[in-house]
């Protein structure tokens, strides 16, 4: 005889209580007991009138951002299974529109690897640009574009010598390659010195709490009238990212810097006419100073009676040792040109040197560097 299957139709325990459970959610229902009367939007409160301070900040923008370009550099690369030349982005920034003639002004590090430079104005056009002129140590540069009348909003300038710690300032540019960025805050401190990409040291910098991130390099730092008063070079910060501060190159020294890259290409600077060995001979011979190799013909050195380092046969004569020159100490040669940096082309400065074991004072007229 055949046994009988006893499991059918039964149900197992597992169905029973998933059952039961699904009763109880039924029963139960949490979404029933909600109220959904009056499911209407709520009335908007009304704000009132902004405060002068937002108001403040809001035409800022208005009346600037217009003047505020971003900035893409490119450099030339070979592709390595093509070897053809491509372009590729190098690095990013930000500008300002400088003149009506379509001048851009930037820091130098935001284009100095480039063998392209594309301008992105307000309005989201593109312009390629060429390079006018640069000044390394101050870290500027100028740009030029062809772009029409209408597109160039040359930003006002302001005056950063009369700048007080606590005032209000504003920073426009493209952080991260975000089109049109603008943060606020104050000055935190004034007359920092900070080193250019040359190593040497750009003075008088100002110092703000306004964020200042990678990109926002070469935009303008502006007061509460909207006014240029410095423009953005660098941020102090171990990850590179904005860490409370940033630093601004006062706008006294682009307005002084900018027209001779126009005019030049170039920042013309005084000197003595001379060529100088590095310190380390100096200091290798125990001496303190600078050991002149040439005198330049027809300058300020030459008509002063420097001498330069002379071969006679197998033998050599040092030249003159400039010790301090307008009474502050030599050290080096970057020091040598801090001191000359605070004279104009044609200015006459006393230069205390070394001649034979002997000191003197000469007095020696500055002319431009060639």
């Amino acid at each position: 005889m055949m046994k009988k299957n006893t499991q059918k139709g039964r149900v197992s325990p597992l169905a029973v209580i998933l059952i039961a459970l699904l009763g109880l959610w039924l029963l139960y229902d949490p979404y029933g007991r909600v109220n959904r009367e009056n499911a209407e939007p709520r009335a908007i409160t009304a704000r009132g009138n902004l405060a002068d301070d937002e108001q403040n900040a809001i035409e800022i923008f208005k009346s600037t951002s217009s003047s505020v370009v971003f900035i893409t550099s490119k450099a030339l690369r070979r592709n390595l299974f093509s070897l053809n030349a491509i372009e590729i982005p190098q690095g990013t920034g930000s500008g300002i529109v400088w003149d009506d003639s379509g001048r851009i002004v930037t820091n130098f590090h935001v284009i100095s690897d480039a063998n392209s430079i594309q301008v992105t104005m307000a309005d989201q056009s593109k312009w390629q640009a060429t390079l006018v002129g640069i000044a390394p140590d101050k870290d500027l540069a100028v740009l030029q574009i062809e772009a029409p009348p209408e597109l160039l909003h040359p930003i006002s300038i302001g005056d950063a010598q009369t700048l007080l710690v606590g005032q209000k300032v504003f920073a426009i540019g493209n952080p991260f390659g975000l089109d049109q960025t603008m943060t606020s805050g104050i000055i935190s401190a004034l007359g920092r010195e900070i080193k250019a990409v040359t190593g040497r040291v750009i003075r008088g910098v100002i110092q703000t709490d306004a964020a200042i991130n990678p990109g926002n390099s070469g935009g303008p730092l502006l007061d509460s009238a909207g006014r240029l008063i410095g423009i953005n070079t660098a941020i102090f910060s171990p990850s590179g990212s904005y860490a409370g501060i940033g630093f601004a190159v006062p706008v006294e020294e682009v307005n002084e810097v900018i027209p001779q890259l126009i005019k030049e290409g170039r920042l013309i600077k005084p000197g003595l006419g001379v060529s100088l060995a590095d310190i380390r001979i100096s200091k290798q011979l125990g001496l303190d100073g600078l050991i002149i190799v040439d005198v330049e013909e027809n300058s300020g050195a030459a008509e002063a009676g420097l001498r330069p380092t002379r071969q006679y046969g197998g033998e050599i004569l040092l030249g003159d040792v400039i010790q301090r020159v307008d009474g502050e100490e030599v050290r080096n040669l970057n020091g040598l040109r801090d001191i000359l940096e605070r004279h104009a082309i044609g200015d006459v400065v006393p230069v205390m040197i070394l001649r034979d074991d002997l000191e003197m004072e000469l007095m020696v007229k500055l002319s431009a560097l060639n």
